[in-house]
């Protein structure tokens, strides 16, 4: 049952996604005029929180009822579950279509480690496309950003609220750090040492995280405000990720 969601630029810049992994105990926050996707178990996250749904997508094997309890709802699209992308992946195409370059992510941390390190992956490929990706989960932020920076405005924050810096890509040049406790300018990181581990905000300073030439991840307190952020990828248009994947994988071995 394949729904296709036509791609269009609205004006929207906000998405929110709903997966199916641990929300802690957190209410999520969707901006106003936010797109909405749930993926395949956020679902039923939505339906708890009495949030209304743009579109859901995926294969539907973690959702509570069975999928016929939401046949006839609304842009649903069903995936096969032997497919070579993520069902989280398939919602931020969605909403990327829609026009969004700025994405909430809940329920993409936690439980199973594999779909931890693919939405990390996700979050780098937004990047190097133009886009930034926030997953939300257990007081903190992930994100990241590539050729990019992110400045946080002082805020009065508490001792110990951290920060974490990692190169994602193989080298990350000419990275900055100010307005934190650790600082550095103009330095390489390699993803295969990490140096930037356990950072602090500092009470009153605004902090600034750059990179010229590389993708990091970043870690964050969730309770640091929200950071803007100043990109030198040109924000490609509505299907540089890359059309939803609907097929069987090709490379299920042969029995």
């Amino acid at each position: 049952m394949i729904h296709e969601h036509e791609s269009v630029d609205r004006g929207i810049t906000d998405c929110v996604i709903f997966g199916a992994g641990e929300y802690y105990d957190e209410i999520p926050d969707v901006p106003q005029d936010a797109y909405v996707v749930a993926a395949d178990g956020g679902l039923d996250h939505t339906r708890s929180y009495g949030i209304e749904t743009d579109a859901i997508i995926g294969d539907f094997d973690s959702v509570a009822d069975d999928f016929s309890a939401y046949i006839g709802l609304r842009n649903i699209t069903r995936l096969p579950s032997e497919k070579d992308e993520t069902d989280m992946l398939s919602a931020v195409k969605i909403g990327w279509a829609q026009g969004a370059r700025r994405f909430h992510i809940y329920g993409g941390l936690g439980g199973r480690l594999d779909h931890t390190l693919a939405n990390m992956q996700m979050l780098a490929r937004m990047a190097y496309h133009g886009g930034i990706g926030f997953l939300h989960g257990n007081g903190f932020v992930a994100t990241a950003i590539a050729d990019a920076t992110l400045d946080f405005p002082a805020w009065d924050a508490p001792e110990r609220r951290m920060v974490s810096v990692f190169a994602h890509s193989d080298r990350a040049k000419h990275v900055s750090i100010r307005g934190l406790k650790y600082e550095v300018d103009d330095v390489e990181l390699r993803n295969t040492r990490a140096l930037g581990v356990s950072n602090e905000f500092l009470p009153g300073r605004p902090a600034t995280i750059g990179v010229g030439d590389g993708t990091l991840s970043i870690t964050f307190a969730a309770e640091a405000p929200s950071p803007t952020w100043r990109t030198t990828h040109e924000t490609e248009g509505p299907n540089a990720l890359g059309g939803l994947d609907t097929e069987i994988s090709a490379l299920l071995a042969r029995r």
